[in-house]
């Protein structure tokens, strides 16, 4: 099995022979197993061990076989205890996923920490079947047919290349002591259901079902990759990155078919699933203004693009907390101003960059505010006698919504004095009764 082992790794280009390795050590027979060959392959590695707390006294008693297990292999170990039970309850998951976010995330930052290559976990050929199962049931799509992938990212899977049964014989003939997971003979869980309920169902119509099932795999992966190359070739043309913004033209995407399936997979990468996709497909053709959430971003239904921007926690500041008093030089919140006063020089030309305003200081009334425009809004734009809705104003500029939602407006005695990177208001403009000047950049 050793060189079996040696010979997966290598063909996966897994790691390279002085790559430092954290491996994620349970205590059960898969990792115990797969730290043995670490060791016998001569490869440097670390353990990490996650106590959950979802078996009590079991839970401790594995936490103590995998340190006595790091102590006689002389290796680095790192554990940590989690409540499983009450970060599931507080992100509204299940334990499984709680406990599976947990081991990541700590993995991820022990990584950084330590300067470690990779993480590796002990999946082995069976834990693909029944992967693929529970995707298919999920209704993932093709992605999630892929089963386990040898290598993701930080993580790789270095059992991928056996099976239960041949894990289960190397440990007997090496003698290894490993623990034995009292949950793992439930079905409370779906992995659990497949591997005790579906599994021997498939073991009896065809005994050679796991080679045949890993088989199918393989194929799905191949095809996957097809599948993605058309996906990826599509997007090119429909899709513009400005910014912290993704930005998929509306026409493009209509003429894309199915639809359904170029949309999802644009999407999906988003934290976007099938459940979303007819609404947002429904919107196309609709005026815009409609907005899509997903854990972590939204979908604006502009008027020629779907515009996806990661979602954040706003300030809960009041409007009351923005002001530009008459002696600032700088301001820090809502956004970045620089401020400066100085008398009107004789030639005076304004700049032509936006993000700089020119304005006659006598006119202003202290302290200035600023905040977000609200409807009924109006202002006379540099240049124009008449008044004009900075709802209009958007209009003609084509902002988008987002640009909408991000722009800052400078107050003085309730009259727009600058929409702050775009125009100031004509009455507040340098002529020849000018005296004083105040000078506002926005920082960008």
């Amino acid at each position: 099995m050793l060189s079996e082992f040696n010979e997966y790794i290598i063909n996966k280009n897994l790691f390279k022979k002085d790559n430092q390795i954290l491996l994620a050590v349970s205590g059960g027979i898969d990792s115990v197993v797969m730290t043995e060959l670490f060791g016998l392959a001569g490869f440097n590695y670390s353990i990490a061990h996650c106590n959950f707390g979802l078996r009590v006294e079991e839970s401790d008693e594995d936490e103590k076989f995998v340190m006595n297990l790091a102590k006689k292999k002389k290796v680095n170990i790192f554990v940590k205890k989690f409540d499983t039970r009450k970060f599931a309850s507080e992100n509204k998951i299940s334990i499984q996923m709680a406990a599976r976010r947990l081991r990541l995330e700590w993995f991820e930052l022990l990584i950084k920490q330590n300067h470690f290559s990779f993480y590796a976990t002990a999946h082995h050929l069976n834990d693909q079947i029944e992967t693929f199962f529970i995707n298919l049931l999920r209704g993932t799509g093709i992605t999630g047919l892929h089963g386990i992938l040898p290598k993701q990212g930080n993580l790789i899977h270095p059992l991928l290349f056996c099976y239960r049964e041949e894990i289960e014989k190397f440990a007997k003939e090496n003698n290894l002591k490993f623990r034995e997971d009292s949950s793992n003979i439930k079905t409370d869980y779906t992995r659990n259901k497949i591997r005790h309920k579906l599994i021997p169902v498939l073991k009896d119509i065809n005994p050679a079902y796991a080679e045949i099932m890993n088989k199918n795999i393989f194929r799905l992966q191949q095809a996957e990759e097809i599948y993605k190359q058309q996906i990826r070739k599509a997007s090119d043309k429909i899709i513009i990155t400005d910014k912290d913004i993704v930005k998929i033209s509306v026409s493009g995407l209509l003429k894309l078919k199915p639809l359904e399936t170029y949309l999802f997979e644009i999407i999906s990468a988003f934290g976007f699933n099938y459940s979303d996709i007819n609404d947002i497909i429904n919107s196309l053709k609709s005026t815009s203004g409609k907005v899509f959430f997903s854990a972590t971003h939204r979908i604006i239904k502009d008027r020629e693009y779907l515009l996806i921007e990661e979602t954040g926690e706003e300030e809960n500041l009041t409007q009351s907390d923005f002001l530009i008093q008459a002696n600032d030089s700088f301001i820090e919140q809502p956004i970045q101003l620089k401020i400066s006063r100085y008398k009107k020089p004789v030639e005076f030309i304004a700049s032509g960059n936006r993000n700089i305003a020119f304005l006659d200081a006598d006119k202003l009334e202290f302290p200035l505010q600023i905040r977000k425009w609200e409807k009924g809004d109006y202002f006379y734009p540099l240049g124009m006698n008449n008044k004009k809705l900075l709802s209009d104003f958007f209009i003609d500029n084509k902002f988008t919504i987002p640009e909408k939602e991000k722009t800052w407006i400078i107050i003085s005695s309730g009259k727009i004095v600058w929409i702050a990177g775009h125009r100031i208001d004509d009455r507040f403009k340098i002529t020849d009764k000018t005296k004083e000047i105040l000078r506002i950049e926005v920082i960008c």
